[in-house]
């Protein structure tokens, strides 16, 4: 708290007066923590007769006022901590402290209450309009010197409250010594206290309108403790970042034009145990060299419960500590960036939990989450949801986004569950939800929220895409907010996942009943701006690992598994494949355990095989980003044609990207376990020549070795078809021999 010790001798100087006691009113208020102006009470303020000084100071046996020349004067007691004296001075000093004597100690400190607020009118406005797109820069706990002082700015928002102080460490977590002031009708807070800084613990002591009194962590707390501890932490950012040229040009192509796979990783089990800063010696190396472009990361921000893996948020604005620092976030996030790998974080504006210290009736009444029972409830997750129509609440979440891309430098932001919140009946039953005006199911304020989130970051933050974890068919979803769109960059395409999941489990003799389950999702492909999940969702409570959803003996669901990868990656849109799938792992991904990597070791007797599948993967993106066909035209129906879509029988499916220039490829799955030979396939005049530019088949990666022709053959087509071999349960991919 930078006190130091001090035996001041008595000085000479003008001599106290007693202080006219407070109002008893006033004083109740004051000492049980319901007090809206302390600063009226307490400080140096001008009287009949001098200046009045009151401080409030909790234990203390004596305290006096130290001046500038260096005489102190004694304060009289008042009991209950409160200490008061008039002083004969003309005016009020500029600068004063106080000595404050304990059984044990003596300290001389700076009195909080002679300074001015140190938030400024332009931010108090920006909030109460709920356009403040900084708003971390006005709210929580800034380290700042103000008028001449170091020491720690707070500031928390909380309209319902008849009082706020401040409780941390320094004052044993009690509130009683460090009232706040409110900021008229803006809701907010304001204290700063002289020789707080980095590294003190603190919670806000709020009292209620009922006169309850409660900690709360700081909703806008930038680092907090190490759970189950849940105090805020004051903090101060020290990183010097190194991703100049990956930010200058992070945006120079847009998203839905260029390559675009990612590498989902939850980082607390990707290699259990490693903090970010050890992260960052391995990820970026892993990641680079299997050629993903990103990488998306589980939710970052602060959690109580790891079991939730990051979807039940308590501090929006800091990266939880299980891992270390905010800075050791941003090393790692730095380093992702230097091996050229972008960064997307999951981000979780839908709801939060009900913990009673975080913001779950945060000043006593419903806040951040609507007073009305019938949407302030999720009833599949046991959490609240936001009022996305209080602006104070929409500002709290958009600047969260802008938070993230400004200060964390992401590249990407993957909105969770975004339709349990375009929906004001998602699952509910009659009578447990209330249609909007119009009579509608759409929440109206949450689609606006959606609207001006991506409208924000899009305009503050160049190069970063918005993406919507959206289930349904909601119309617009990554159509631009100025053509009443909701403004995303990309939309999971929860429909291809599902359907193409449905047919590879089958079992081939049966897959022909459901071949249209593969060729649906161009019936929609241009629809929005897509990408292909196989995310987290689907390796986990059941539903088995991607290789142990395969049918057939051990071969064939390793065969299936390349195959489908290799469907997946030519078929239009991006891609998104979770950990420990890139090498084809049969257990369910466990949070606690993460992939199982022993399964590459030397001595697992199958390790070659999984190494195979790795390998694939590193040559699907190898492959993938170097083929403009396979990206640049993802939403322009002009860039796919079908060879092949209705060979149900034969279990194949066949079709042609091309890119801006004609040039294309040639994608070919076959489903079934047989070999079939000399099978014809059209391709256009203009394409005379083509050769085998990858095979799930290939001996490398596991498979049986039969190629679509011989290797390094150029295959002519005859009457405009080429007959090739497709291997069995593979995809081959076939480029023009220029």
């Amino acid at each position: 708290m930078a006190l130091r010790d001090t035996s001041l001798p008595e000085a000479a100087g003008p001599t106290p007066v007693t202080a006219v006691p407070l109002d008893p009113a006033e004083r109740g208020r004051l000492l049980g923590g319901a007090h809206h102006d302390p600063h009226a009470l307490l400080g140096a303020h001008p009287v009949p007769g001098g200046t009045l000084f009151r401080t409030l100071r909790p234990n203390a046996r004596a305290v006096s006022v130290v001046l500038a020349d260096g005489t102190h004067h004694p304060l009289v007691s008042e009991g209950g901590g409160l200490f008061a004296a008039v002083l004969p001075l003309p005016e009020i000093p500029k600068a004063y402290t106080l000595r404050v004597a304990y059984d044990d100690t003596e300290q001389e400190v700076h009195d909080p209450y002679r300074f001015l607020p140190a938030l400024g009118e332009l931010d108090l406005h920006l909030i109460r309009e709920g356009r403040h797109e900084q708003l971390w820069q006005a709210l929580g706990a800034e380290p700042m010197t103000h008028q001449g002082v170091t020491g720690t700015r707070f500031t928390v928002w909380a309209p319902n409250a008849q009082g706020v102080r401040v409780a941390g460490d320094f004052t044993y977590w009690d509130g009683t010594q460090y009232p706040m002031r409110s900021l008229g009708a803006s809701g907010v807070w304001e204290l700063f206290l002289p020789g707080i800084g980095e590294g003190a613990r603190y919670k806000f002591e709020i009292t209620s309108r009922h006169g309850d009194r409660f900690l709360k962590a700081d909703p806008m707390a930038r680092c907090t403790e190490v759970p189950p501890d849940t105090a805020s932490v004051v903090t101060v950012s020290r990183h010097e970042w190194g991703d100049a040229e990956w930010m200058a040009h992070r945006g120079d192509t847009p998203v839905h034009r260029a390559p675009f796979s990612v590498y989902e990783v939850h980082l607390p089990s990707w290699r259990p145990g490693l903090t970010y800063r050890q992260l960052a010696d391995e990820l970026p190396a892993y990641v680079m060299e299997l050629g993903f472009t990103h990488v998306e990361l589980m939710p970052v921000a602060g959690h109580p419960f790891s079991g939730s893996w990051g979807y039940q948020v308590t501090s929006y604005y800091a990266p939880t500590p299980r891992l270390g620092s905010a800075d050791d976030f941003k090393f790692l996030v730095d380093a992702l960036h230097r091996a050229g790998i972008g960064v997307i974080m999951d981000w979780v504006p839908a709801h939060f939990p009900k913990d009673d210290w975080a913001l779950a009736r945060f000043d006593g009444e419903p806040l951040y989450e609507p007073g009305d029972w019938r949407r302030a409830e999720h009833p599949d997750w046991g959490t609240y949801e936001f009022d996305f129509g209080r602006t104070e609440v929409r500002n709290f979440l958009v600047a969260n986004a802008v938070y993230w891309c400004q200060e964390f430098h992401i590249d990407g932001l993957r909105v969770d569950a975004v339709a349990s919140m375009l929906y004001l009946d998602y699952s509910r039953d009659s009578g447990q939800w209330q249609p909007n005006v119009f009579g509608g199911r759409e929440d109206l304020d949450a689609v606006a929220f959606l609207q001006e989130m991506n409208a924000t970051v899009y305009r503050r933050c160049p190069g970063v895409v918005t993406i919507a974890e959206e289930s349904t068919a909601w119309d617009g979803v990554t159509r631009p907010t100025d053509g009443g769109g909701l403004g995303f960059g990309l939309k999971w395409n929860m429909g291809w996942m599902h359907d193409s999941l449905q047919y590879v489990q089958k079992e081939p003799v049966h897959r022909k009943y459901h071949h249209h389950e593969m060729t649906f999702s161009m019936v929609y492909a241009y629809s929005e701006n897509y990408v292909l999940p196989i995310s987290h969702d689907e390796v986990v409570h059941g539903k088995q690992a991607l290789v142990s959803k395969m049918p057939g003996d051990w071969w064939q669901r390793r065969a299936n598994h390349r195959a489908y990868l290799g469907f997946m990656w030519a078929h239009p849109g991006k891609q998104l494949l979770f950990m420990g799938q890139e090498f084809a792992q049969g257990a369910e991904w466990s949070e606690a355990h993460g992939p199982e990597w022993w399964l590459l070791d030397d001595d697992y007797h199958s390790a070659g095989d999984h190494r195979g599948v790795r390998d694939l993967v590193r040559d699907l993106n190898s492959g993938y980003r170097a083929t403009p066909a396979l990206w640049q035209r993802d939403t322009d129906p002009g860039g796919f044609r079908w060879v092949l879509c209705d060979a149900a029988d034969d279990n194949v499916f066949a079709f042609l990207r091309f890119d801006a220039e004609g040039s294309a490829l040639l994608a070919v799955s076959n489903f079934s376990p047989a070999v079939r030979a000399d099978y014809r396939l059209w391709v256009p005049d203009s394409l005379p020549a083509w050769q085998e530019a990858l095979n799930t088949d290939d001996a490398r990666y596991g498979g049986s070795g039969v190629g679509a022709g011989q290797p390094g053959a150029v295959l002519r087509p005859e009457d405009g078809f080429l007959r090739v071999t497709l291997p069995p349960l593979a995809t081959v991919w076939l480029t023009p021999v220029r």
